[in-house]
């Protein structure tokens, strides 16, 4: 009998597992844990390449939060969502299984789904495509080995974009030889297996590695299956010279279950999309998303002399996208390819001057075909719609250190082409959208005392439309969309206490912003975009991270945080037609976020206990619509089975209180449909085996 079955059948399971957890954590005395110990972990160290300046975080003036590994740990192996939504400021989102988002201080108030207006870069290649568009979904859990998130318009180094700035690493030249296996299985018929060989010789080390997901999804119709290959090496190629390569696969199959009515949620929040007069049901449309994406690209970094280098950065990416929906059966095929290079300039007298100068260029060429969903597959073709873009940018900086002064300038020139043609129903001859000479400025300065860092910064943002806004799928061609922009002003402090064991990171911004990009839902759940002239926004980011925080023999490592963002954005001056939505709240972003943990690391065992809480959630313009606050509880244990580092145990609940909620809203949905059901109380068990490679 499968272990899925047992937990479903077992009476009083739910109690009595967690019964076992907190019985786990209050007496288990003697078990070894692998390299999950808390002990090592010190946010003020931890080196940040952010804005090239490779500075402990609190020494960079910027709002930037940092995602490791061990809070990766912290929670199940399946999803980077609750690890990135422990950041102040940033929230992610998974409308269905596999369907991920991302909210930045509002960002994806334009993203019905996907991850918009943030610019991502995964081991210094660049992820996001030249239409704007960056397929997460794509990268498995294990991809991620940290990232840094930069929060805001900082578009000064990396280009476009209001949202912010992510870079991904998945391989450090500290990772050790070894031979590392993990295997899940948990609720709604979880699978999940990973394998993965890290070698070191000399000076290269390579790794590759292989995960398989399966799950049965927690709504109806959500079914969700994921293989994702992944090879990366790094080498020393010189004296300082490193030469890194990537190469990544991802196969993605995943239901598409489609949002709910306030009704239909109260009633049965784990249906899908039931059918109308007019649309079929999800589940008979066989609405669903199959991927696939091939990534292959190096960066180079070489050093000339002591005080000049170079990192250089070449890639190609292949993105073929199917999506049977309620609506259309659309197919698109999306290649392109891109570089990056940066020049660095370093001078180290009674001042420190580090200039930074560079150039980033992508070019894409799309096919999109449209046709009719005849129950899961295309039947006559609507449209064929053949897209070529092409986005570049030229950006400097300058970074000036004097004694206890930090001042960097920075700017970036952006230029943005569209050209697109459509053949069917009726040939429009070839069409062109160009966005060019757009400035991002950035200025910021830090003040550091001997425990307390201030800082501020002021920086333009600029972020164009997309291509799926300009041309959302079988919808009309929207060519008069107009860049968003706006100017943000920081004040933050940062604060390292009690020998680095306290860490305290307090930032407040002002964001004016103008010609803000909405999106609309149409009856058949399709996408259109408008502008939604200004907005307003006000937050206020903080977090506080404790660690070491007992001291004793048996207790290896201890760690408390606590992260809270406030947003208070609203439309400015938005008036559509016969709607004036001028003072309302912005759509998809609480206004009040906690994110809190503790672990606790013994001798034998590492115990994690988390608590997320969102505020309520307007769901359209007019504010008439909210989605209810929600509070989460999770726990995870981890329990050693050898002293040579080999076996783990590992087990965990996610929403322990079983909470009712809707995880990635589709906002301003055509009559209501809001809500993409979340995962009730769930579980998960698994087992790891970590054996080193030694020499004999």
């Amino acid at each position: 009998m499968s272990l899925t079955i047992i937990l479903r059948t077992w009476p009083g399971f739910r109690n009595r597992m967690i019964f076992i957890l907190l019985m786990f954590i209050l007496f288990s005395l003697k078990v070894f844990c692998q390299d999950d110990s808390l002990q090592n972990i010190s946010l003020p160290a931890i080196n940040i390449k952010a804005f090239g300046q490779n500075k402990k975080l609190k020494e960079i003036p910027a709002a930037i939060s940092y995602v490791n590994k061990q809070t990766l740990r912290s929670f199940g192996n399946t999803s980077v969502v609750q690890a990135f939504n422990t950041s102040p400021g940033v929230r992610m989102e998974e409308r269905s299984p596999g369907s991920y988002r991302i909210n930045i201080r509002g960002s994806s108030l334009r993203s019905p789904f996907g991850v918009r207006n943030v610019k991502i870069y995964y081991n210094d290649l660049v992820f996001t495509d030249p239409g704007g568009q960056s397929y997460l979904n794509q990268l498995g859990y294990y991809n991620f080995n940290s990232v840094e998130i930069i929060k805001g318009a900082n578009n000064s180094l990396y280009g476009a974009g209001n949202g912010g700035v992510m870079l991904i690493e998945s391989l450090k030249s500290s990772d050790s030889a070894a031979l590392f296996a993990e295997y899940t299985t948990g609720s709604f018929g979880l699978q999940n297996g990973y394998v993965s060989a890290t070698s070191k010789s000399g000076k290269v080390i390579n790794k590759i590695g292989v995960q398989y997901l399966k799950s049965n999804g927690y709504r109806e119709h959500s079914d969700l299956r994921k293989t994702v290959l992944s090879w990366n090496s790094l080498a020393e190629t010189g004296k300082n010279n490193l030469l890194s390569t990537s190469f990544l696969y991802a196969d993605q199959f995943y239901e598409t279950p489609g949002a709910l009515t306030f009704a239909e949620f109260s009633v049965d929040p784990k249906r899908s999309r039931p059918a109308t007069a007019v649309f079929p049901s999800a589940q008979s449309a066989n609405a669903a998303i199959y991927q696939k994406m091939f990534l292959a690209g190096a960066s180079y970094h070489q050093q000339f002399t002591s005080n000049f280098t170079n990192k250089t950065s070449l890639y190609g990416m292949f993105t073929q996208l199917r999506n049977p929906n309620i609506n259309n059966y659309d197919f698109s095929s999306e290649p392109h390819t891109g570089g990056r290079t940066v020049f660095t300039y370093i001078s180290k007298n009674k001042a420190n001057l580090q200039l930074d100068a560079g150039a980033e260029i992508q070019k894409g060429f799309t096919t999109v075909k449209v046709y009719r969903n005849k129950a899961g597959n295309a039947d006559t073709l609507r449209s064929t719609d053949d897209i070529s873009n092409r986005q570049y940018l030229i950006f400097g900086q300058a970074t000036l250190d004097i004694r206890s002064i930090t001042v960097v300038a920075g700017a970036s020139l952006n230029n943005f082409l569209v050209k697109f043609q459509r053949f069917l129903p009726a040939a429009t001859g070839p069409q062109q959208t160009e966005f060019k000479n757009q400035w991002s400025p950035r200025l910021a300065v830090m003040k550091k005392f001997k425990a307390v860092n201030l800082y501020s910064s002021i920086a333009r943002g600029f972020s164009p439309p997309t291509t799926s806004e300009l041309l959302p799928t079988g919808g009309a061609i929207n060519a008069n969309l107009l860049p968003e922009n706006g100017v943000t002003i920081e004040l933050g402090v940062k604060s390292a206490l009690l020998n680095n064991k306290l860490y305290i990171d307090v930032n407040g911004f002002f964001y004016n912003l103008k010609n803000t990009i909405v999106q609309r839902r149409d009856a058949g759940g399709g996408n259109y975009f408008i502008n939604a002239g200004k907005t307003k926004q006000r937050g206020l980011e903080a977090l506080l991270n404790y660690q070491d925080i007992f001291k004793s023999p048996s207790i290896t490592g201890s760690k408390l945080w606590l992260a809270y963002t406030f947003s208070n954005f609203h439309y400015k001056d938005f008036v559509q037609l016969a709607n004036n939505y001028s003072g309302n709240k912005l759509p998809s972003v609480p206004q009040h976020t906690i994110s809190s943990g503790f672990s606790l690391s013994l001798t034998n065992l590492i115990a994690t206990v988390t608590y997320l809480f969102n505020s309520k959630i307007a769901l359209n313009d007019a504010n008439n619509q909210y989605a209810k606050a929600y509070n989460l509880l999770g726990a995870k244990l981890f329990y050693g089975l050898s002293r040579k580092h080999v076996l783990q145990l590992f087990a965990g609940i996610d929403n322990l209180l079983d909470n009712t909620y809707s995880l990635g809203n589709d906002i301003n949905g055509f009559g209501g449909r809001y809500y993409n059901t979340a995962a009730g109380r769930n579980y998960y068990i698994g087992i790891n085996f970590n054996s080193p490679f030694t020499k004999p």
